[in-house]
C-alpha cells in the first residue's frame, strides 16, 4: 500500500486520525475517511436549495484555538486533558441548538486537515516545514474530538492531497452557486479570501461575524484582493515568503494604487522609494510563489457531495453516552433536557471511559455504534459463535451470518506477527501459502502514486494472528551520514532481504494460479508488482467485496471495515510515521514498528475476506463482483500505467489565449458597465448591475450587498442583458485557465512523459468510475474553450487517438427500463430522438424542425432523467415557470411509461433501501426515508437516476473487460488509455485504424450480452484523429 512521505497540511497542524488511514487510495488522493456515501465525487454541482444555510467548521483550526484559549481541564477519573474536547463539543452544540432560527444551519460538516502532501509542497517544499510540535497533552484529544463529531452524527471530512481550507473553499463555492448562504466557522485569515455576499465567517469564541467590512478592516483591501495582499505580506507561521519589508498597510496602499499583484510587479520600476522598488523587483518571483501558496483551491474533487451534509437530529442516547464518558456534566444535562431523555438511564460509552471494561449493564444500555452518517456498524450483529456448524445444511444467509459471527468473536494478538529477515523464512511462508491455497497480501511503499512509489516491504497473512512483514527497502535515516548533503538517500538498513531476492521468491506465489491472493484495493498492489515484472493472478479484493455489498452505505477503507465488522481498531498510520514536522516516509520507519502495522493490515484483510465473501451469495451480488468488479482491476491498472500524452505548447498557447480573452472580456465588461469594473468583485458587480444599471431581480444578502451568484447572472443573461453574459464568460475562461491549461503540465510523469490519471473503483453508489490527479472527467465538451483543452491531448507519432462514445445511452436505457414504446421505436428506427420528442410534444414535423424547438425537447429529455423541476426547466429554456410546468406535464402524458418508472423506482428504493441496475448491482440510498424533506427529495432523484446511470456504468465496465482480449484476438495493437463517463479513449497505430474501429464498436455495442438482451439497440460513435477533440 502507499504510505505518505513527510508531509504537511493546511494552515493548522495536521490532525492525527482517530483510526489508521486507509491502507491504499481508491484513487491517488482517496485515503480520506469521509468517503461515506459516494467517495471521490467531483464537485460539478450541488443539490442545495436556494435559502439553505451551509456551516463549514474549520475543525483543525478550532482544535488549536480551543486548546490555547481554554484553561487546562482534566477528566477527574484519570487526569486526561480534555479542554479542547469540551470547547469543541460546546461549539457544536451552540451551532446546532443555540443559534437564532434564521441563522441555524441546514447543512453542517466539520472539516479537518489530512496529513498528506499537497500541491503546495510540490512546488515549494519549505511551505510549513518549520512548524512547532503539537503539545503532548493535545495529541490524545484528537481522536476524542473525532469521536465527538461522530457522537453528534455530523460528517467528519478530510481528504488526502488537499488542505481543509481547500475543501471549505470548494463547499463554499457550491453553496454560492446554489444561492444558499455559507458560514465558515473560523477566524483564520487564510479563509477570508472566500468572504463575499453569500459567504461569511463566524468566530464562535468571540461570537463575532466576519464579513466584507471586517476583512477590509484587517487587510485594508476587500476579500477579492486578500490573496494579492497575502502574497505581498507573506506568513512566517506557514513559511510563505512574501516580499521582505512589506506589511499589511504597505500592501494595501500598493494594491490600491496598482490594482493587482501582476500590475504592481510589472510597474515596480515606477515606485519612487528606492528600497521598496528594488525589493519588489528582486522578490517578484517570491511574490508569485506566495500567491500560489495562499490561493485556495475551489475545485477540489469532493469525495462527499455537499448535499450529504444535511443536518439531522443525532442519536441523543449515543451523544449522552459520549458526553458522560468525557464527564461533561453541564453539557450532558443540556442534551438530556433537549431530548427528554433521563441521562441517569444512559451508561457512559465504555470504550471511551477511563475504565478498561464495561459493566454488563453498560453493555446492554450502550447504543449501537454508528458510522459518521448514521449507518449501523455494530448494533445489528448476530450472536457470536465459534464457527459455522458444518454438520447442518445452511442457507446462504445463515452461512453468511455464521461466517461473520465467527470472525467477530476472535481476538487480535500482534505479538505473534513475524518480521521476515531471511530468505529461508520467506521461503517457508511462501510454501505454507501454496499448501493452503490462499493468502492475504499487501505492499508498503513511499508514495500514493504507484508510478513513482518505492517498495518498502510486503506483508502476508495465512490465518488469524499468523501474519508477517518482509522488509526490503527500509532506510536508516538516523544513521551517521544518512540523509545528509552528500548522501541525501539514507542507507538501507541491515538485516533485511534485498528487493530482488524477495521478489524472486514472492513471484512464484503471486503468479501461482493455484493460490488465491487476497488484497484491499488490490489495484494499487497490482501496479506495484506489475512495474517490477510480476502479474498477480488469481485474486480477491476486500474493498470491492464491500463495495458490491454496501455501495452508498459507508466507507470501504480497511480501518473502517475492521471497526464496523470485526470491532477492531487498527494501528493508526500516524502512530507509525509520526505527524507534522516529525513525520517520516514509511521507508524511514523502524522495521519492528513497520512490521507490526503492516502485518496487522494483512491480518485484517484476511479476516474481512472470510467474514464478508459468503455474504455476496446471500445478497445476490456475487455475479456483479465476478463480472463487473474483479476483472476490471488489471484493466484499469494497465490503463493508468499507460497514461496519455499532452502537448505542452498547445496548453501554453491556450493559457495565453485565455489570458487575452480574459483581458478582452474585461474591456467589453468595462464598456458595458460605463467604467472600470472588476468582474471578480461581487460588490462592484452588484452595485453596477442593480444599482447603476437598475436591472430587474436584484436581491440583497444579509450583509446588505447585492447577490451576484451564477444563477442570478444566468437569469439576467437569459433576459437579454449583455453585461451578465460577459461576466459569466469571463468566469468560465478564468476557471479553465487555472484548472487546466496552467496545471496540467505539472502532472506529466518525469519517466514516461505522459499524464497518468487514477481511477477510483469503489467511489460512487452507481458503479461509475471517478478519475483524479488529474481529474480528466470534468473537462467541458460543450464549449469551444473546453474543446480546445481536449486538443492538447495528443497521440504519439505514428499513432492516432480513437474516441468511442455511447450515444444517448441513458435515454436508451430509460426507454428500455421504463418500457416507453414511442422512445423504443424511435431508437430502433434510428430517428433523432430529440426531434422525435419535439414532434410528439409540439406537433412539429421532424423535417425542417427549427433548432430552438429541438433544443427545448433535448433539455426536457435529459432534465427528466435528473428530476428537473419546472423552475429549473424554466431557467434553462428562458421561459416562464407555468410554461415549463406545462411542458413537463405534457411530456409525462405523451410518455406515461416514464412517470411509472420514476414512481416504481422511488417505491422500490423506499421499500428496500436500494435500487438495482439491469445487471443486479445494488445502489443504496439509506436516507431516502429521511425526515429532512430536502435530503429525502435528493435521494429520490438520485435513486431514479441511479438505475440508468448505474446500468450505463455496468455496460461500459463490461465493454472495458472485453475489449483488450478482442483486440488481441484480432492481432491489433490499440491500447485503451482513458474512460470518461460513456466514452473510451484508445491509442492505435495509424495503419490499423480501419480494422480497429469496428472491433471497438462491436464489443461496446454488444457489451450487455449474453446477460441482458436489450430491445433498444446501443449505438457507439467511434472516430480517430491526432488529438482527443477531433476524435470525439
Amino acid at each position: 500500500m502507499p504510505t505518505p512521505s513527510k508531509t504537511k497540511s493546511a494552515a493548522k497542524k495536521p490532525v492525527p486520525a482517530a483510526k489508521a488511514a486507509p491502507e491504499k487510495p481508491a484513487t491517488k488522493a482517496a485515503t480520506a475517511k469521509p468517503a461515506a456515501k459516494s467517495a471521490a465525487r467531483t464537485a460539478t454541482g450541488s443539490a442545495l436549495n436556494e435559502g439553505d444555510h451551509v456551516f463549514l467548521v474549520d475543525g483543525s483550526g478550532y482544535i488549536f484555538r480551543a486548546y490555547h484559549a481554554l484553561p487546562p481541564l482534566t477528566r477527574k477519573s484519570d487526569g486526561l486533558q480534555i479542554n479542547a474536547v469540551l470547547g469543541f463539543c460546546n461549539m457544536l452544540w451552540k451551532l446546532l441548538n443555540d443559534m437564532k432560527p434564521d441563522e441555524k444551519p441546514t447543512h453542517l460538516a466539520v472539516v479537518f486537515d489530512k496529513s498528506e502532501k499537497t500541491f503546495r509542497t510540490e512546488f515549494y517544499p519549505q511551505y510549513k516545514a518549520h512548524r512547532p510540535d503539537i503539545p503532548e497533552d493535545l495529541i490524545p484529544q484528537f481522536p476524542l474530538i473525532r469521536e465527538a463529531v461522530k457522537a453528534f452524527d455530523l460528517p467528519c471530512l478530510e481528504q488526502a492531497g488537499f488542505e481543509a481550507d481547500d475543501l471549505i473553499a470548494t463547499y463554499a463555492r457550491l453553496a454560492c452557486e446554489a444561492q444558499a448562504t455559507c458560514t465558515i466557522v473560523s477566524s483564520d485569515k487564510d479563509l477570508m479570501q472566500l468572504v463575499n455576499d453569500c459567504v461569511v465567517m463566524y468566530d464562535t469564541m468571540k461570537d463575532k461575524r466576519i464579513g466584507i467590512p471586517e476583512v477590509i478592516e484587517k487587510f485594508g483591501v476587500p476579500p477579492e484582493k486578500v490573496i494579492e495582499a497575502q502574497a505581498l505580506i507573506g506568513d512566517s507561521t506557514d513559511n510563505v515568503p512574501g516580499v521582505p519589508g512589506i506589511g499589511p498597510k504597505t500592501a494595501a496602499q500598493l494594491l490600491e494604487e496598482y490594482g493587482d499583484l501582476e500590475t504592481l510587479l510589472a510597474r515596480a520600476g515606477e515606485i519612487k522609494q528606492e528600497k521598496r522598488r528594488q525589493t519588489l523587483i528582486d522578490n517578484a518571483e517570491l511574490a508569485r510563489i506566495s500567491k500560489r501558496l495562499v490561493t485556495l483551491d475551489q475545485n477540489v474533487p469532493l469525495e462527499v457531495p455537499v448535499d450529504e451534509l444535511a443536518v439531522h437530529e443525532p442519536d441523543y442516547k449515543n451523544l449522552i453516552a459520549f458526553l458522560k464518558s468525557m464527564e461533561f456534566s453541564t453539557l450532558t444535562r443540556r442534551v438530556a433536557e433537549k431530548s427528554g431523555i433521563d441521562a441517569n438511564e444512559i451508561a457512559a460509552n465504555a470504550g471511551l471511559s477511563s475504565g478498561t471494561a464495561a459493566s454488563p449493564a453498560a453493555a446492554q444500555s450502550k447504543p449501537a455504534s454508528t458510522s459518521r452518517y448514521g449507518e449501523l456498524d455494530l448494533g445489528d450483529r448476530p450472536a457470536r459463535t465459534s464457527a459455522p456448524d458444518e454438520g447442518k445444511a445452511l442457507s446462504p444467509s445463515e452461512l453468511s451470518a455464521a461466517h461473520l459471527a465467527a470472525e467477530q468473536g476472535k481476538k487480535f494478538d500482534r505479538s505473534k506477527y513475524e518480521t521476515v529477515r531471511s530468505l529461508d523464512r520467506l521461503k517457508a511462508w511462501v510454501l505454507r501459502a501454496k499448501d493452503q491455497g490462499y493468502v492475504a497480501i499487501g505492499t508498503r511503499t513511499t508514495s500514493l502514486d504507484p508510478m513513482t512509489a518505492q517498495l518498502c516491504g510486503v506483508s502476508l497473512a495465512l490465518a488469524d494472528n499468523e501474519a508477517c512483514y518482509v522488509p526490503v527497502g527500509h532506510r536508516d535515516a538516523g544513521a551517521p551520514g544518512g540523509g545528509d548533503l552528500f548522501a541525501p538517500e539514507a542507507k538501507l538498513c541491515a538485516d533485511q532481504i534485498t528487493e530482488d531476492a524477495a521478489l524472486k521468491e514472492i513471484r512464484t506465489l503471486l503468479e501461482d494460479p493455484g493460490v488465491l491472493k487476497i488484497g484491499q484495493n488490490l489495484k494499487y498492489d497490482w501496479q506495484i508488482f506489475a512495474r517490477r515484472g510480476i502479474e498477480i493472478f488469481p485474486y480477491d479484493d476486500t474493498m470491492l467485496v464491500s463495495y458490491v455489498l454496501d455501495a452508498g452505505k459507508g466507507s470501504h477503507a480497511l480501518d473502517d471495515l475492521a471497526e464496523r465488522w470485526l470491532g477492531h481498531q487498527t494501528i493508526p498510520l500516524e502512530q507509525v510515521t509520526g505527524t507534522g514536522k516529525n513525520q517520516v516516509r514509511f521507508d524511514c520507519v523502524a522495521i519492528d514498528k513497520a512490521s507490526e502495522y503492516a502485518a496487522e493490515q494483512a491480518d485484517v484483510t484476511l479476516r474481512l475476506w472470510k467474514a464478508l465473501k459468503a455474504r455476496m451469495a446471500a445478497d445476490r451480488v456475487a455475479t456483479v463482483y465476478e463480472t463487473l468488479e474483479r476483472p476490471l482491476v488489471p484493466v484499469l491498472a494497465r490503463m493508468e500505467g499507460r497514461g496519455i500524452s499532452i502537448d505542452r505548447q498547445v496548453l501554453s498557447r491556450l493559457s495565453g489565449e485565455f489570458a487575452q480573452k480574459q483581458g478582452g472580456l474585461e474591456d467589453e465588461i468595462n464598456k458595458l458597465a460605463g467604467g472600470a469594473l472588476n468582474p471578480g468583485s461581487p460588490k462592484q458587480l452588484g452595485d453596477v448591475l442593480f444599482g447603476q444599471m437598475g436591472l430587474p431581480g436584484g436581491t440583497k444578502t444579509k450583509t446588505g450587498q447585492w447577490a451576484t451568484g451564477a444563477k442570478v447572472l444566468e437569469e439576467l443573461a437569459e433576459q437579454g442583458h449583455d453585461l451578465p453574459r460577459k461576466i459569466l464568460d469571463w468566469r468560465q475562461v478564468s476557471k479553465l485557465r487555472s484548472t487546466y491549461t496552467d496545471s496540467l503540465p505539472d502532472y506529466v510523469n518525469a519517466e514516461t512523459h505522459r499524464v497518468h490519471t487514477f481511477y477510483a473503483m469503489a467511489a460512487t453508489p452507481t458503479g461509475r468510475l471517478s478519475s483524479s490527479e488529474p481529474n480528466l472527467q470534468n473537462i467541458p465538451i460543450r464549449t469551444e474553450e473546453g474543446r480546445k483543452i481536449r486538443r492538447a491531448f495528443v497521440a504519439e507519432p505514428g499513432t492516432k487517438l480513437v474516441s468511442a462514445d455511447y450515444s444517448q445511452i441513458e435515454l436508451r436505457l430509460l426507454a428500455e427500463i421504463g418500457d416507453v414504446p414511442l422512445l423504443k421505436q424511435a431508437f430502433r428506427d434510428g430517428l433523432d430522438i430529440h426531434a422525435m420528442t419535439a414532434s410528439e410534444m409540439f406537433g412539429q414535423p421532424i423535417k425542417g424542425m427549427p433548432a430552438e424547438v429541438r433544443r427545448r425537447a433535448k433539455a426536457i429529455n435529459f432534465g427528466i432523467i435528473y428530476g428537473i423541476s419546472a423552475f429549473g426547466l424554466a431557467n434553462q429554456l428562458g421561459i416562464g415557470r407555468e410554461e415549463a410546468g406545462a411542458y413537463i406535464k405534457k411530456y409525462f402524458e405523451r410518455f406515461p411509461g416514464i412517470r411509472d418508472y420514476m414512481e416504481d423506482t422511488k417505491a422500490a428504493a423506499k421499500r428496500d433501501g436500494y435500487v438495482l441496475t439491469i445487471f443486479g448491482r445494488k445502489c443504496h440510498y439509506p436516507e431516502i426515508k429521511a425526515a429532512n424533506a430536502s435530503l429525502r427529495a435528493f435521494n429520490e432523484r438520485a435513486a431514479i437516476n441511479a438505475r440508468l446511470q448505474g446500468s450505463a456504468a455496468d455496460i461500459i465496465r463490461r465493454a472495458m473487460v472485453r475489449i483488450e482480449p478482442a483486440l488481441t484476438k484480432a492481432k491489433l495493437n490499440a491500447k485503451m488509455l482513458l474512460q470518461v463517463h460513456d466514452e473510451l479513449i484508445f491509442e492505435a497505430p495509424e495503419g490499423e485504424i480501419e480494422k480497429t474501429l469496428p472491433v471497438i464498436k462491436r464489443v461496446m455495442e454488444e457489451a450487455p450480452l449474453p446477460a441482458v438482451s436489450l430491445q433498444v439497440p446501443l449505438q457507439v460513435d467511434a472516430r480517430a484523429a491526432h488529438n482527443w477533440d477531433e476524435a470525439h
